[in-house]
């Protein structure tokens, strides 16, 4: 191998190295434009509107009139979906006091839920819950 073969390698190395290297830097950039277009949003607006779509999925609640109820009454999820609702929409009255009442009535519908009284009252927290998330 002379002194030519071993430059030609070495500038070919070379060459190889800043394309790896502009490669990455336009991937990056292609997916940090794509992070910024993707519209993630954050903060208590964000989760005041995962508390709503939480609330939203927990779907039609037992009837009352038809007896005692149990917790095997309620559809699969139902808990869990309202616990991230309460937890949701807490977060987003602690940092923004405009959801303060979409959190006393999600926390009204959980406390009619894990009780499994489905009164009038819990009903209108429902209801109450369900008109501020129109308007969220």
């Amino acid at each position: 191998m002379g002194d030519d073969e071993a430059g030609t390698a070495s500038q070919l190395s070379r060459g190889q190295v800043a394309a790896g290297a502009g490669g990455f830097v336009l991937g990056a950039a292609v997916v940090g434009l794509l992070w910024v277009l993707s519209g993630t949003e954050t903060g208590p607006a964000a989760d005041a509107r995962a508390a709503c779509a939480a609330l939203e999925r927990i779907g039609d609640l037992p009837d009352p009139g038809d007896g005692q109820l149990s917790g095997s009454d309620l559809p699969p999820g139902t808990l869990d979906r309202l616990a991230a609702a309460k937890s949701l929409s807490e977060a987003a009255a602690d940092v923004q006091s405009a959801y303060v009442s979409l959190a006393d009535h999600i926390d009204g519908v959980h406390r009619m839920v894990v009780s499994l009284n489905f009164d009038a009252g819990g009903r209108w927290h429902l209801s109450q819950a369900t008109a501020i998330c129109g308007r969220t």
